[in-house]
């Protein structure tokens, strides 16, 4: 296999390395050293994947991401129908109602039309499907052999309902954590295209949209004080940003985290660990103890958390830790990892 490369520097560099990129402690490094400093202020120094500005009384989301997902096609999706499904969930984690997309392409020279055709189909699919539109964009091109095909930048703008206020900074002791299904599917997907492995199933990408999820375990309570979708980093990534944001411990239990066999099974001969293997298509909130039954009962009656569980709970100890008490009985830390286990995986 050729996919597999070291991310995490020997020694401190003054040069980027593919680990930036990687959601993890190097890509922390890299906001922390240049982009915070550069751009300070209040709203980016929240650190959510949206910004909610206030204009009156409506609240706005907005929110840019970028694609560069090798290969662009794979079981359960393409770079296209990625994109949007990303952006859409970015909205969607701070409870809004995405609204509108721009899609912004960097082409090579000697790109296929037909690729570029399914490419644009496929977004416009994704957009339908999640109930948003392509209002504007841009189209560049560089020369034959200074890009990778095509890469694609998309931005969303969405409205947040009244009492609706979610961060990675309210989660609470006592907080029941859940998470909509089972992890690592598309981080194993794009690993099995890449590569041309024969996995035992048909591991396919999550890839989908998750604002009607929200809207489903919204409409039961607004008290859900966080929720992210666990993309780059994996699960154990973003419940340490949440950890840490919100001065809380997080203790999880193994046994209840669904992993699919398939994927599960991939990890075991890969070496591989699923809580740092990329979704895009799930979520993890932090729900009141209180009302964590009825949120997941509505989620399990949508067809994208028919496997939503609750996999721990929020400690008033150990703040800024994620622990796991293991099928064995005995406790690890979840930790974040310095690169990815897989890069360019959206």
């Amino acid at each position: 296999m050729t996919g597999f490369v070291c991310p995490v520097p020997l020694h401190s560099t003054e040069t980027v390395l593919l680990g930036h990129g990687s959601g993890g402690k190097l890509s922390s490094d890299l906001l922390h050293s240049v982009f915070l400093p550069a751009f300070a202020n209040p709203v980016l120094e929240r650190l959510e994947d949206q910004a909610v500005l206030e204009f009156g009384s409506a609240r706005l989301a907005f929110t840019t991401d970028s694609f560069v997902a090798k290969p662009l096609f794979f079981r359960g999706g393409d770079i296209g129908s990625l994109a949007v499904h990303g952006t859409v969930n970015d909205l969607a984690m701070c409870g809004a109602r995405p609204v509108a997309l721009s899609a912004a392409f960097i082409l090579e020279e000697g790109f296929p039309l037909s690729d570029l055709r399914r490419i644009a189909d496929s977004m416009a699919r994704a957009a339908s499907i999640a109930g948003v539109t392509i209002v504007t964009g841009d189209t560049k091109v560089v020369e034959h052999g200074s890009g990778d095909g095509v890469y694609v930048t998309t931005t969303g703008i969405g409205v947040v309902p009244p009492g609706v206020n979610l961060s990675a900074a309210h989660a609470r002791p006592g907080d029941a954590i859940v998470l909509s299904g089972a992890i690592g599917d598309h981080g194993i997907a794009m690993l099995s295209a890449r590569e041309g492995l024969e996995l035992d199933g048909e591991i396919a990408s999550d890839s989908a949209p998750l604002n009607g999820l929200v809207e489903a375990m919204l409409a039961v309570t607004h008290e859900v004080h966080a929720m992210r979708d666990p993309t780059r980093g994996g699960l154990a990534s973003t419940l340490n940003e949440i950890a840490r944001e919100s001065r809380v411990g997080i203790v999880l239990r193994e046994d209840a985290i669904p992993v699919h066999a398939g994927v599960r099974g991939a990890c075991e001969v890969l070496g591989l660990d699923p809580l740092h293997v990329a979704n895009e298509g799930k979520l993890v909130a932090f729900v009141p103890m209180q009302h964590a039954a009825g949120v997941v009962k509505a989620m399990r009656r949508h067809p994208l958390g028919a496997e939503a569980a609750i996999i721990g709970r929020v400690a008033d100890c150990d703040p800024g830790m994620v622990t796991m008490r293991t099928v064995f009985g005995t406790t690890r830390i979840v930790d974040v990892l310095p690169g990815d286990q897989l890069p360019r995986i959206c």
